[in-house]
């Protein structure tokens, strides 16, 4: 098993929680399962503080500063934390996503931020908060973007998308706004940077029907699941209610045509969204 990544102090208030943590708890002579345990927190959770992937809160670094004589430092370093581009409920998943090497998401309604052109966000912005200004609009729109930016590596993170087929025919922004969008996840799949699914409507029920589902895999920490709903997120460590979203999500794969396939479906409506942009 490798061991645990090193972190560079300076790139982030995260990095240098995780190191200043696993530095002090070392010297303490604490397993992480020993720090944990006064807080209730697993073994695991203490090695995602350690390595970046989770989110320090404020009470458990009081906790910290109190068992490991920290002088207050992790207090006042968390407040660096609770600055962020992103909504709370989002926040944490966004910095994990970012840190994942593995992401693995199923889509229900709209088209992942991380696959969305500027065209299409500002159409799912715009719509969604109607009294917002250009502004703020634009502001979000550049935050979504900047997530994309992880794409450009032409190898890592590994990511594994599966549409729903209502993702596809439901039209944000126009027809020619969706076509452009439709494309651009077909060239990423084209280019082998994606593996893109289609699950058909005639798939019918499934146990992902309320809600989107993201799972992020790590080289040094347990998998996370994130799912989300109107105004809500939540992410899940839980190593058996992770195993059961894997689950759940290979169900869906199952579920959904092949790559190929899904990727001819993508092209043809995109086609057929040309088709009728050209008609007005």
């Amino acid at each position: 098993m490798p061991g645990p990544r090193k972190l560079d102090p300076s790139s982030s208030p995260r990095a240098l929680l995780g190191a200043e943590l696993r530095h002090r708890r070392e010297a303490a002579g604490l397993s992480q399962s020993e720090l944990g345990a006064p807080l209730f927190l697993s073994g695991s959770f203490i090695g995602q503080l350690e390595s970046g992937v989770r989110r320090m809160q404020m009470d458990q670094a009081e906790k910290f500063d109190e068992m490991l004589g920290a002088d207050g430092f992790f207090v006042r370093n968390c407040e660096a934390l609770k600055k962020s581009k992103y909504p709370e409920h989002f926040a944490e998943a966004a910095e994990a996503e970012a840190r994942a090497e593995a992401i693995r998401e199923y889509a229900p309604q709209l088209i992942p931020g991380l696959l969305q052109t500027e065209g299409y966000a500002r159409a799912v912005f715009r719509e969604g908060l109607p009294t917002a200004t250009e502004s703020t609009i634009d502001e979000l729109v550049a935050t979504r973007l900047e997530r994309a930016q992880i794409l450009a590596d032409p190898t890592a993170p590994l990511l594994w998308v599966v549409l729903d087929e209502a993702v596809l025919r439901r039209r944000v922004g126009g027809s020619e706004l969706m076509a452009e969008a439709l494309r651009h996840i077909a060239g990423l799949a084209r280019r082998r940077r994606i593996i893109v699914q289609v699950l058909p409507c005639s798939a019918g029920a499934h146990m992902v029907l309320e809600g989107s589902l993201k799972l992020m895999g790590f080289p040094d920490a347990p998998p996370l699941a994130y799912l989300q709903g109107l105004g809500t997120g939540q992410l899940q460590d839980d190593p058996a209610t992770v195993r059961q979203y894997e689950l759940t999500y290979d169900l869906l794969v199952a579920s959904a045509i092949s790559p190929a396939a899904s990727l001819a479906l993508i092209e043809s409506v995109a086609e057929d969204y040309d088709h009728e942009a050209e008609q007005f």
